[in-house]
């Protein structure tokens, strides 16, 4: 929630620029929504004369109207400190003030709670004011530094100008006792103001500075949340969180608030749980509780020496075999109440985008091969090894016949009765495939292949009369068969 002066313009603020501290009050931290401001109040009644008065980083206050100043949310005033006058802003009024210090425990009537509100802020207090809060940041940064250097256990979380300039509290936090008397001396003769040191808890801390939780939104410490109880590692045991401490630790390095939040609702949901450590005692064997689930109410047992088989049932039946354990009976087993339970599968990845059931990624793969696998070999698609007879014939696949040149008769192909020769003559073994060739007809003479590399034009000459002679000497056997 922000004023519509505070809406931003490029990624920079172009409204009150003030950084938090707006004249509407509605961009501070722990701010309160008076829901009564528009009621008015009986004719026999006096407005509560008390306000709010809010401070750096969520401090409050609470300060008499003694001078009657028309007040209201939002509003710059002086008010009274221990020694001169501090500057803040005015958070609640009327009626909701007194609920607050009733809640807080704050009596309007103590002396000692008393402090009253001077004057609403001029000009040149709002001057001072702001100047004083500008030089916050580098002081810091020389504070730390001199703690540095003294070797003292402490961290100087945050500084808090008062309104007039005139003297300056640094808050800190150590986990032990500190001597800093060194420390403001130092602070004095190099800062030239009064020093006041106030040690606060880390919780505290993460409240001042503020900052984002692992949930995402803003630490509850320092938007709304005003009272820290303690939180014990009970709290995550009731709730079946592990109890991991990065997980369960806030910024403050401390347990989370919000583990006390859902707490009691747990306590209720336990109350009609049996005890984890109660036995179920059946014919069959011990069972001891493995899983509880709280809120549906459903209960894990296994059997002593089968710990893998888990057994379903609900808090109902095991409340009904506790009832029947205490009058010494036994059940038979734990499958005849686990059968009466179905438990459906939920789709634990459902398509909420609307697409199609497959994606770019769960597209099925291709069918052509990689490259990968062209180099690994391939199976042997060839039967084995012939064991009876001509088995291993009848299992090869057959290849279909190679297209021949028109002047290539085929071998397998039917001869014509009325042709004279029957057939080819049987070829001599010693013969040469050239010269089975010449003498059945069917193939011309092959020359030799020359695997040596081409040589110059010159010597080309000698290796055509080298085939020339070779084909001689083929036209010669074939005229001796003759």
């Amino acid at each position: 929630m922000s004023c519509q002066s505070c809406s931003t313009k490029d990624g920079q603020p172009k409204g009150c620029k003030s950084n938090g501290t707006c004249g509407t009050d509605s961009c501070n931290k722990l701010t309160v929504f008076d829901w009564l401001s528009n009621m008015s109040l009986p004719s026999n009644e006096k407005p509560f004369d008390w306000v709010e008065v809010r401070f750096k980083n969520g401090r409050k206050e609470f300060y008499k109207n003694t001078e009657n100043l028309s007040l209201s949310i939002g509003d710059v005033v002086a008010t009274q400190a221990q020694s001169g006058h501090d500057i803040g802003m005015v958070t609640l009024s009327g009626e909701l003030v007194r609920v607050q210090m009733k809640r807080k425990k704050v009596n309007p009537e103590r002396k000692e709670d008393l402090q009253k509100v001077y004057r609403k802020a001029s000009q040149k207090d709002i001057d001072i004011w702001s100047a004083a809060r500008d030089r916050e940041e580098p002081m810091k940064v020389k504070a730390r530094q001199f703690a540095i250097d003294l070797k003292l256990k402490m961290k100087i979380s945050d500084i808090e100008f008062q309104g007039d300039a005139s003297k300056v509290t640094f808050y800190y936090t150590a986990e032990e006792r500190v001597d800093f008397r060194e420390l403001i001396k130092l602070f004095a003769k190099e800062f030239r103001t009064r020093i006041e040191m106030k040690q606060i808890g880390f919780r505290q801390e993460a409240a001042r500075l503020g900052g984002i939780g692992s949930c995402g939104r803003e630490l509850c410490c320092s938007t709304w949340l005003t009272d820290f109880r303690s939180v014990s590692t009970s709290a995550a045991r009731y709730q079946q969180l592990s109890l991991n401490p990065q997980k369960l630790a806030g910024q403050c390095g401390k347990l989370k608030c919000c583990l006390n939040y859902e707490l009691d609702s747990y306590l209720d949901a336990l109350r009609s749980l049996p005890k984890p450590e109660t036995k179920l005692y059946t014919e069959k064997g011990t069972a001891v509780c493995q899983k509880t689930d709280i809120f549906k109410g459903h209960l894990w047992y296994a059997y002593e020496g089968e710990w893998m088989n888990w057994h379903l049932i609900t808090k109902e039946q095991a409340n009904e075999i506790i009832a029947l354990n205490r009058k010494k009976e036994k059940v038979a087993n734990l499958e005849d109440y686990a059968a009466t339970l179905i438990v459906e599968a939920k789709v634990e990845f459902e398509n909420v985008v609307g697409q199609d059931s497959l994606t770019r990624f769960d597209q099925p793969k291709s069918k052509s091969k990689s490259k990968n696998n062209r180099n690994k070999p391939r199976p042997n698609t060839r039967a084995k090894k012939q064991t009876e007879g001509n088995a291993d014939v009848a299992t090869r696949p057959q290849r279909k016949p190679r297209p021949r040149p028109a002047n290539k008769p085929n071998p397998n192909a039917k001869q014509n009765p009325n042709q004279k020769n029957s057939g080819p003559k049987q070829a001599n073994p010693n013969t040469k495939k050239e010269d089975l060739g010449a003498e059945n007809g069917t193939a011309k003479p092959r020359p030799k292949r020359n695997n040596k590399r081409r040589k110059p034009q010159a010597k080309t000459n000698n290796s055509n009369n080298n085939t020339e002679a070779n084909t001689n000497n083929t036209t010669s056997n074939n005229d001796n068969k003759a």
